[in-house]
């Protein structure tokens, strides 16, 4: 199984700055070090759905 990461507030939220700003997906990736870009489209949805408190919340570590 992968391994869970967990990135700080600060850094989501200038993930989805960056999306919202027009910045490609690959470059947002590569600077602020983030694996999936299904990571930042989920953070991307969950503002404009504004459930930003959701960015507080840390990612659910896979369990066996």
């Amino acid at each position: 199984m992968g391994t869970s990461v967990s990135y700080p507030v600060e850094v989501k939220r200038k993930a989805v700055e960056m999306r919202l700003a027009g910045v490609p997906m690959k470059e947002i990736t590569q600077e602020l070090n983030i694996k999936n870009k299904t990571q930042v489209q989920t953070r991307v949805r969950w503002y404009k759905a504004g459930d930003t408190h959701r960015f507080e919340q840390p990612s659910v570590a896979n369990t066996a």
